[in-house]
C-alpha cells in the first residue's frame, strides 16, 4: 500500500476535499454507512484539537488518495479508533471495492494493536478481529415524514397516538409547542450539557461532560460548519422556554444522534418522544436519509426505528507483546459488560443500582 500519515494540522485542503467526496458518492456507491458524520474529517480534526495522538492515514492509488482512516495513536503504539468512547461510527472511509492489508496497515502506521467499538459494516480487512456485534437502530426519512409518520402509526400505533396526544397536551398547559432544528444560541447547548450532566448523575452513569476535552469537542463542534457537515443543536420550546434539546451531527445525508435530554420538570409529557419525531420531520425536509440512533438498548429506539444497522467492537493486532497486553487487560471489560447489558436478569438489577447510586449522588 502507498499511504502516508500526517498529523492534524498536516492533511493537505486537498486530501480533505477527496475525503469529502467518497463520503459524499458513499450512499450512491452502495455504502451508506460511510457517509456517517462521525467518519468526516471535521470530527477527527476536531478530536484533533482536543486530544493529543490523533493520526491520519491516506492510502494511494496512482498517487491520488483511496482511503482514509482516522485514529490516536499512544507512545507505545496503541491505537484507537478517533474518538473512542464517544463516536458512534468508525472505520475506513474508501472507494468502492477498495481492500486493505490490516497488518500492512497497522505497520505503517506505528500501531501494535487497532481497537473499535462502533466500527461500520462491510470493513472485512477488520473482520478478524471482531469480538461482538450490535444494533445501531436508524429512523428512515427518505420517504418523506408522512411516508414514516405511516408506518409508525402501522408498528406502533399506542405509542404514536399516545406521544402526538402528549405534545399537543404540552402546548395546552404550558405554552405553544414551537421547534428548532438549528438552534445556534450557544446558551441553549450550555442547558442542554446541564441536563445531560444532570441525567448521568440521576442514573449512575458515568458523567461525559464532567471531562472537560469532550466539553470542548462539543463546542468546537457547535460552531463547525461546511457545506457536508455541521454539528447540529435542536430544541423544543413550549412558549419560550427549552423543554428539550438534542445535539447531533449532521453530512448530507445522515444525522447521527448523540446526546438528547430533556428538563425533567416536564417528564410527563414525554418531551423527548416529541423533540425526536420533530427531528425527524426537519431531517426529511433536508433531504436527509437517516437519523442514526445510535448503539445501545434503549426503548424509545425501539418505538422509532424502522430498521437496525450493525457496528461491531474488537481490534487488529500484530504479533507484539503490547498488543497481548492491551487485549489481555481490555477483554474482560467488554466481555462483562456486554453479558450484562445483553442479559435482563443481570441488566435490571444492574441497572438499579445504578439508579441507586445516582440517587445518592445526586442527594435525593
Amino acid at each position: 500500500m502507498d499511504f502516508e500519515v500526517y498529523r492534524p494540522g498536516e492533511l493537505t485542503g486537498a486530501d480533505r476535499a477527496a475525503w469529502t467526496a467518497l463520503q459524499q458518492q458513499a450512499r450512491a456507491a452502495g455504502a451508506p454507512q460511510l457517509a456517517n458524520p462521525f467518519l468526516s474529517p471535521e470530527f477527527a480534526l476536531a478530536v484533533g484539537r482536543c486530544r493529543g495522538g490523533v493520526r491520519m492515514a491516506v492510502i494511494r492509488e496512482d498517487g491520488a488518495p483511496a482511503a482514509f482512516l482516522p485514529f490516536q495513536r499512544s507512545p507505545l503504539g496503541v491505537g484507537r479508533a478517533i474518538g473512542l468512547g464517544v463516536s458512534d461510527a468508525q472505520g475506513m472511509v474508501h472507494r468502492p471495492g477498495f481492500l486493505w492489508d490490516a497488518q500492512e496497515l497497522l505497520a505503517g502506521c506505528g500501531l501494535s494493536v487497532l481497537e473499535f467499538d462502533h466500527l461500520v459494516a462491510d470493513q472485512k480487512p477488520f473482520d478478524g478481529g471482531l469480538s461482538g456485534r450490535h444494533p445501531s437502530p436508524v429512523i428512515d426519512v427518505d420517504q418523506g415524514f408522512p411516508a414514516y409518520l405511516e408506518r409508525l402509526r402501522a408498528q406502533s400505533p399506542k405509542f404514536t397516538r399516545t406521544t402526538l396526544a402528549k405534545e399537543r397536551k404540552l402546548g395546552r398547559d404550558v405554552g405553544p409547542v414551537r421547534y428548532v432544528h438549528d438552534e445556534r444560541d450557544p446558551a441553549a447547548l450550555r442547558t442542554l450539557m446541564g441536563w445531560k450532566s444532570a441525567q448521568y448523575r440521576r442514573t449512575g452513569r458515568s458523567d461525559r461532560f464532567a471531562h472537560p476535552w469532550i466539553v470542548r469537542l462539543v463546542r468546537q463542534l457547535f460552531h463547525t460548519r461546511t457545506d457536508s457537515f455541521a454539528g447540529l443543536l435542536s430544541v423544543l420550546y413550549a412558549g419560550e422556554q427549552p423543554i428539550a434539546a438534542h445535539f447531533g451531527l449532521r453530512s448530507e445525508s445522515v444525522l447521527a444522534c448523540w446526546f438528547p435530554a430533556y428538563d425533567p420538570e416536564f417528564a410527563k409529557y414525554s418531551p423527548g418522544l416529541v423533540l425526536h419525531l420533530r427531528m425527524a420531520e426537519a431531517a426529511a425536509a433536508a433531504s436527509t436519509a437517516y437519523l442514526d440512533l445510535g448503539r445501545g438498548e434503549k426503548d424509545y429506539k425501539d418505538s422509532l426505528k424502522t430498521r437496525e444497522l450493525l457496528v461491531s467492537e474488537g481490534w487488529v493486532m500484530r504479533p507484539h507483546p503490547v498488543a497481548l497486553g492491551h487485549r489481555a487487560r481490555r477483554a474482560p471489560v467488554r466481555a462483562l459488560r456486554n453479558a450484562v447489558v445483553a442479559r435482563p436478569e443481570l441488566f435490571e438489577p444492574a441497572d438499579r443500582l445504578l439508579k441507586r447510586v445516582g440517587r445518592i449522588r445526586s442527594g435525593r
